[in-house]
């Protein structure tokens, strides 16, 4: 995710102060990964330096000077020209499960463990999206589909590989 065009967006709807800022990335993207003060400043100087936000103004405050970002017409430029983007699919066709597969079969390890064991996991994560699926709102059970269907997938994924390890060995040994 760009953090610097999520904030850009997010200025959109209104001048913010940091702070601001930094609780509506976490309210609305940051569930899992809420972002740090430090890495919000540091992406509005950036933002500032390439003259997509203003300071809008500077107001005194407790401890330093708090500064109000707006956004500029650069910056809702960019913005709808990232949307406008589509992003590039993430084919995964050099996998870690996959090297681990082959490595486990080149040392004469049981790769069907190691499928067995990742198959586990992943199984349990999908217990634990699918209930925080059940109890979150809209935004959280959007984030959850994305994720199981990732899941989903890998899981397939991982039955095909293990109908194949046989076939997968003679050819590593030839």
């Amino acid at each position: 995710m760009s953090i610097g065009h999520t904030l850009l967006g997010l200025l959109e709807s209104g001048p913010r102060h940091g702070y601001d800022l930094k609780r509506a990335f976490d309210e609305r993207f940051g569930h899992d990964r809420p972002l740090h003060y430090g890495q919000v400043y540091s992406t509005m100087s950036r933002l500032l330096k390439h003259g997509l936000v203003e300071v809008e103004a500077i107001e005194p405050g407790e401890g330093p000077e708090r500064k109000r970002y707006a956004i500029t017409e650069a910056g809702v430029t960019d913005v709808a020209r990232w949307l406008a983007t589509p992003e590039k699919p993430e084919p995964y066709l050099q996998s870690t499960l996959y090297t681990k597969v082959v490595l486990a079969l080149l040392t004469r390890r049981d790769a069907a463990d190691i499928l067995d064991v990742q198959r586990a996991e992943h199984l349990r994560l999908m217990r634990d999206l699918t209930e925080r699926k059940r109890t979150g709102d809209l935004a959280d059970q959007l984030i959850c589909d994305h994720a199981l269907f990732h899941l989903e997938a890998d899981l397939r994924w991982l039955e095909l590989t293990a109908a194949r390890l046989g076939r997968l060995a003679r050819e590593l040994s030839a």
